[in-house]
């Protein structure tokens, strides 16, 4: 049967290797709606190509670019938050989530309400609001796939046996383009260098995020939501060759690990198509040519983020959506030039430190405090300006 779907973020990378995979099954695939921030040429190119029903862009002043390159189809075109709720509620078989940051929540929420599958490729969702999307999933009777590599690979080594079995999760991670530097050498690093990642092909703010660890903290508060084994039986492994991209020890000393290439398609591809299987053209995996497998233990002396988020989590209330807006203002500042690279967890831990707002028990709750956050939060990077 056709499988209708709709994609938040269609013009990113998730967005746009999700797509591909479409490409190369069009019979299976029906696609409802297509959105984006603010790149209405692309978004209408694309809603074109996959004669979408409906196509959204997030950014208000994007919308009349839209209408305009959509004009004479019967694609619908609209703008701005509600329209992507809108959009959501349309009741795609299969909704990809891959909105960056809390602009993605509202949307998200409104897919796992129609009680279908979703599948999770935004961070931010469970990191900021894990304890909500969770409950909203469970009420609607909806299915949430993680998309993320690492989360992909512990839901695969998942399917042959059950959660109360499971002894250990074990998250790995590449380590970044700076796994072997000191913080010295660190201390001097350009953007070009922190989203030159060695083994994928990412967006400037995950990079960054690989670079300082914070990607694996973020990665370990949503294990924490969508396998909930205990926080203290979540480990994170430093694996430079990106091969294998988790394991699940069980009970019986049994070690379970999803290996693949480093290609977002093919995580993606598990989630498209499940719970069947589907050919990709994905370079397949040729061990001997990989030659080797090699693990570390995180260093979070030099790489303090995942010890941070730890903390966070184990906080709980307030403090994951803290983390996460800090974060985001703190990798901008980066990118932008205003602060350091070493700077961004120093950020971010101060924010933690300063600020302690109740805890959150709705979705208004959860933006007041992201937005306070990030006020903070710019207050203190004009602080460590350079």
């Amino acid at each position: 049967m056709t499988k209708s779907v709709s994609i938040f973020g269609a013009t990113g990378s998730v967005g746009q290797s999700t797509l591909d995979l479409i490409r190369q099954h069009p019979e299976d695939y029906n696609v409802i709606a297509l959105t984006a921030n603010g790149n209405a040429d692309e978004l209408a190119a694309l809603a074109k190509e996959f004669s979408a029903q409906v196509a959204v862009v997030a950014d208000e002043a994007a919308y009349d670019c839209l209408k305009q390159r959509l004009a004479g189809t019967s694609i619908e075109a609209s703008s701005g938050p509600d329209a992507l709720i809108a959009a959501a509620g349309l009741g795609a078989d299969w909704t990809m989530a891959a909105i960056v940051g809390c602009a993605g929540l509202p949307p998200t929420l409104e897919a796992l309400r129609s009680g279908k599958t979703v599948a999770l490729a935004n961070k931010e969702a469970l990191v900021s609001a894990g304890a909500l999307m969770m409950a909203e999933a469970e009420k609607a009777g909806a299915t949430l796939l993680p998309v993320d590599s690492e989360h992909n690979a512990i839901f695969q080594a998942l399917q042959g046996g059950q959660i109360q079995q499971v002894r250990k999760i074990t998250l790995t991670a590449s380590g970044g383009p700076f796994r072997t530097w000191t913080r010295e050498q660190m201390a001097s690093v350009t953007p070009e260098q922190a989203v030159a990642h060695p083994n994928w092909d990412m967006g400037a703010k995950i990079s960054i995020d690989s670079a300082t660890m914070m990607n694996k903290g973020l990665e370990l508060i949503e294990a924490h939501y969508l396998f909930p084994v205990g926080l203290e039986n979540i480990e994170i492994l430093v694996h430079p060759q990106s091969v294998i991209h988790s394991m699940v020890e069980y009970q019986d000393r049994s070690t379970l690990a999803q290996l693949g290439s480093p290609d977002m398609r093919i995580p993606i591809a598990n989630a498209l198509a499940w719970p069947e299987r589907m050919t990709t053209n994905c370079e397949p995996l040729n061990l001997v040519e990989i030659s080797r497998l090699d693990f570390e233990q995180p260093d979070e002396s030099r790489f303090p983020a995942t010890k941070i988020a730890r903390a966070a989590i184990t906080a709980g209330g307030a403090t994951p959506a803290m983390l996460n807006a800090a974060n985001e203002v703190a990798v901008a500042a980066f990118l932008n030039g205003a602060v350091q690279f070493l700077d961004i967890t120093e950020i971010v831990t101060r924010l933690l430190d300063s600020y302690s707002p109740p805890e959150p028990n709705a979705l208004a709750d959860i933006f007041a405090i992201d937005k306070e956050t990030r006020v903070r939060t710019e207050q203190l990077v004009e602080g460590l300006q350079v």
